[in-house]
């Protein structure tokens, strides 16, 4: 999935810089994913800690972690279940097509016509499923799953959901097909919260705390909007020509108070090692962190220069940025 932020091409690096500070055996170590996004760092710890923590305030997020890091031994059937959504009989009047697709007379171009009918029939056969408990919980969420990442790709965005695209473009053209969002196994145990940052922290403890929180002004909530209508299925009012929910507004989003809400989340870390990704472009300088995390510790940074996120169309010419982690040693 593109996503905003992502650490698919930082983990190994990121990984690495863990590994340097803490050792190479961490099979005893819990390690925190607590602004989880996708989980892409969470799943490179999976096999190698005791227990993984995931927590993201969005619901999207907090559905994915439940299949990709909670889930963790194999699902009986998974795969005849993933045949019987992709065969089942369109619904005509679902809440995606209604509010989401040209055909219905909503003026929004999120998916092909047939798309939205496939979303709305296969998400309203799981929820009966689950209702019914005639999936387990593990099943359910790794359904889920499947559905957000294969709506995703046949998506008719520039990547983010702030907007649709005026025509269809080719990938948004194909039919969607639920194809299995396969997951790690391994024998641990997993914990996957949905929980606001600063609250959590206060509850849960460990070895290794990796934060990654919002850099800037952008609102998640706003531009993956879609993908919690889709997980939360619920009924509401969209707003505006893109068919906005009410959404969340992260204080680390705001620079008022975001540096606030960084130092009571390091005071309240009940964990050795933290680390904190951030990058140049943030609300916060490399002085704002370093002045507030090496007043609880041995504090030190690394750099690494990568490609930055570029959304399609963006006419952003800027390619490259500097990841920034901060490494904490908490005394």
């Amino acid at each position: 999935m593109n996503y905003i932020g992502s650490k698919s091409r930082l983990s190994s690096w990121i990984k690495d810089e863990v590994i340097k500070v803490v050792g190479e055996d961490l099979s005893d170590k819990v390690f925190c994913d607590m602004f989880a996004g996708t989980g892409i760092v969470g799943r490179s710890f999976k096999k190698d800690v005791k227990r993984v923590i995931s927590n993201d305030l969005e619901h999207y997020s907090f559905v994915l972690n439940k299949n990709y890091i909670q889930n963790h031994e194999e699902i009986e059937d998974k795969d005849k279940y993933i045949d019987e959504l992709n065969n089942l009989p369109l619904i005509e009047n679902g809440f995606i097509y209604q509010n989401y697709c040209m055909g219905s007379g909503s003026q929004r171009q999120y998916f092909s016509d047939n798309n939205g009918k496939k979303i709305d029939t296969i998400r309203k056969k799981i929820g009966e499923w689950k209702e019914t408990q005639k999936i387990s919980s593990n099943l359910y969420y790794f359904l889920l799953t499947s559905l957000l990442e294969s709506a995703d790709k046949v998506a008719n965005t520039a990547s983010v959901y702030e907007a649709f695209l005026k025509t269809i473009k080719k990938p948004a053209l194909k039919e969607l097909e639920l194809l299995p969002a396969n997951f790690i196994l391994n024998k641990n145990h997993h914990e996957v919260f949905n929980e606001d940052s600063n609250e959590l922290i206060k509850r849960i403890s460990g070895d290794i705390l990796y934060l990654d929180p919002p850099y800037n002004h952008r609102q998640y909530s706003s531009k993956y909007h879609i993908l919690n209508t889709i997980t939360l299925c619920d009924e509401f009012t969209p707003q505006g020509k893109t068919g906005l929910r009410e959404y969340n507004r992260s204080n680390y989003s705001k620079k008022r108070k975001v540096h606030d809400s960084f130092e009571e989340l390091i005071t309240n870390a009940k964990f050795k090692y933290i680390f904190l990704s951030y990058n140049n472009e943030g609300l916060m300088s490399e002085e704002d962190v370093k002045e507030i995390m090496q007043k609880y510790g041995d504090y030190s940074l690394v750099k690494k220069k990568y490609k930055r996120f570029k959304v399609q169309m963006n006419k952003n010419k800027k390619k490259k940025t500097f990841e920034y982690l901060h490494i904490l040693e908490k005394l």
